[in-house]
């Protein structure tokens, strides 16, 4: 496969280097706030007595969203890895940096990563006694039918929905007035985008799917996902014709009714292109006698350097035209003139950020039992060989996800285990397995964000406190580690067997486990956990997906093995293998 090319520098800088030349280029209207160096902050938009309106996603998708901060927009935007929802400590720098006290409202788009991250920082933002509120932008029709509009993912819609939401943060509006006017754009807001060539993630430097050079495919997801065909390359205005079409027939706007229109380009579609499909649909549209209030024709969701275009309609009455109309000043978008603002005037008495150290471990002096040949020097080591397999299998994970998901699985994962890794090797000698575990879920869950920082943070934490009474682990502890990880992987995820997830693959190992520990030894635990993932992990392949970006395939998810699934496998088989080396040491 050929490599692509990308003006980068290193991978793994990619983020903090995009932040500060964001900043730099734009210092008259956005800031960095809070510790972990991810929420961008508009330098003149929060202000005390009005709501915070904080957006975010994964980065990639430039300008959304750091692109859509600045004055009668958004506040501040968490930003996270390539195509990985920023993680809940990123989301909470940019919250509580937005926090006027009239409490914050998130936008983001709707996907299981974004979900699960965004809900964690409003749980913790809560117990603070800050009140949040949250809309999940939904506005591709080609992801779930009408009537579980529901499941639908958030593509290009982000824009009107953000527009809207600031607008009314910006006129004094009251939460619970913001989030129902942000939630009535987002019903009036359809989406529908196709895909002519692939992108690639900087860290692979390979598409994240093949497509012939004489096809296209009609519904592409935002991050790569395939849509709901491949079907042979038309023309522009036959494109257009069956984008709008179907906007159109879910949306039925009465002759004389008003829309603002979006043609969006995905990365390296031309404005050539992108006009030819304006004055297609403009024609539809007068012929319908469907008026367009405004337009807007570029690059304001884009997934990376992916080939194509996406169409969104807003449909218009009074109230959403006055607030599109309303002014913003953002890197990405101005509508009107902001009067009266200057930088950092309205800044004067917001909440300083609070500070924590979840890092750290102290437990109260307990006696714990120490039966069991794993020691938590072990048990960190097995941890530290599954890191090391799983960052030697990150291009095997991620071309699986290429198939069914955005492809960055494997590199998303690596990331993960990289900081598990660096935050093990600062672990004091004499630390139990348990605080190893609260170590390790901070680790990853900061480091990653996506769906997988909340499903191992979780899995980690509820883990370690299984075995929280346990010097060493036994064949029995061990079993009820592997089972609590299950269980907080199901907690968090709402992911059943059969779903095509990870779960796939651990209830089957954790089934294993804990048969194999009724009589054997804690290598017989573990490698009976190792056999039984790899049994599920297989078996995926003949199922269909019901959860998370690939649900949106139905049959086309069937005849590939999930990536979460596999990634489950790899990293008990490394710790078998860990396990195994160690005892032949002894």
């Amino acid at each position: 496969m050929t490599k692509t090319k990308k003006l980068i520098n290193a991978p793994e800088d990619i983020i903090p280097q995009l932040i500060r030349g964001m900043v730099a280029a734009h210092p008259d209207m956005l800031c960095v706030e809070g510790g972990t160096g991810r929420a961008i902050v508009a330098v003149d938009g929060p202000r005390d007595g009005k709501v915070g309106v904080v957006v975010g996603g994964g980065s990639g998708h430039e300008p959304a969203f750091a692109g859509y901060v600045g004055r009668g927009l958004a506040d501040a935007a968490a930003v996270g890895n390539i195509f990985a929802s920023p993680s809940p400590e990123q989301i909470l720098d940019a919250a509580r940096a937005s926090d006027g006290g009239a409490g914050v409202l998130f936008l983001y788009g709707n996907y299981t990563g974004d979900v699960m991250n965004f809900t964690m920082a409003a749980e913790e933002l809560e117990a603070e006694g800050t009140r949040v509120r949250q809309v999940q932008v939904a506005d591709d029709i080609a992801s779930a039918p009408k009537d579980r509009r529901s499941e639908r993912r958030g593509i290009a819609g982000d824009f009107f929905v953000f527009k809207i939401a600031g607008a009314a943060a910006d006129l004094g509006e009251p939460l619970s007035r913001v989030e129902a006017l942000a939630r009535k754009a987002n019903d009036a807001t359809l989406s529908m985008g196709v895909a002519l060539g692939a992108c690639s993630l900087p860290q692979t430097g390979k598409p994240n799917f093949e497509i012939g050079d004489d096809e296209m495919e009609i519904g592409m997801g935002l991050h790569g996902e395939p849509g709901i065909r491949r079907e042979k390359l038309a023309t522009a205005d036959q494109v257009t014709d069956e984008l709008l079409g179907a906007i159109l027939s879910e949306m039925q706007p009465d002759s004389g009714a008003r829309v603002a229109v979006l043609v969006n380009g995905l990365g390296s579609t031309s404005l050539v292109e992108l006009y030819i499909i304006f004055d297609r649909l403009k024609q539809v549209l007068d012929e319908k006698d469907i008026e367009i209030h405004y337009s807007w024709v570029g690059e304001y969701a884009t997934s990376l350097e992916m080939a194509g275009a996406s169409i969104t309609l807003m449909k218009l009455d009074d109230e959403l035209t006055r607030l599109l109309d309303h002014p913003c000043r953002t890197p990405a978008l101005t509508v009107g003139a902001i009067e009266g603002a200057t930088a950092g005037s309205a800044r004067s008495m917001r909440k300083a950020a609070a500070s924590s150290d979840a890092t750290k471990t102290t437990q109260s002096p307990r006696k714990l039992q120490q039966g069991g040949v794993i020691t938590p020097q072990i048990f960190r080591h097995m941890m530290g060989r599954a890191g090391d397999e799983i960052i030697a299998h990150r291009d095997w994970l991620s071309e699986l996800d290429g198939v069914i998901g955005d492809g960055d699985h494997g590199v998303t994962m690596e990331i993960g285990w990289k900081a598990v890794q660096a935050a093990l090797d600062n672990a004091p000698e004499d630390e139990t397995i348990e605080g190893s575990c609260k170590r390790m879920a901070k680790a990853f869950l900061d480091a990653v964000g996506a769906s997988s920082g909340p499903l191992y943070a979780t899995a980690f934490l509820r883990a370690g406190a299984a075995v929280g009474d346990r010097l060493n682990l036994d064949a029995a502890a061990l079993a009820a580690w592997l089972a609590a990880a299950l269980q907080g992987v199901r907690d968090r995820g709402r992911a059943e067997p059969g779903d095509k997830t990870m779960i796939d693959a651990w209830v089957p190992a954790v089934q294993a486990a804990q048969k194999a520990a009724a009589n054997g030894t804690e290598h017989d635990v573990i490698n009976a956990a190792r056999n039984g993932a790899e049994t599920g992990m297989k078996a995926t392949a003949d199922l269909e997906s019901r959860r998370g970006r690939s649900a949106k395939l139905g049959a086309r998810s069937v005849g590939h093995i999930d990536p979460g699934a596999a990634s489950t496998w790899v990293t008990l088989r490394a710790m078998a293998s860990a396990l195994e080396e160690t005892l032949a040491e002894t």
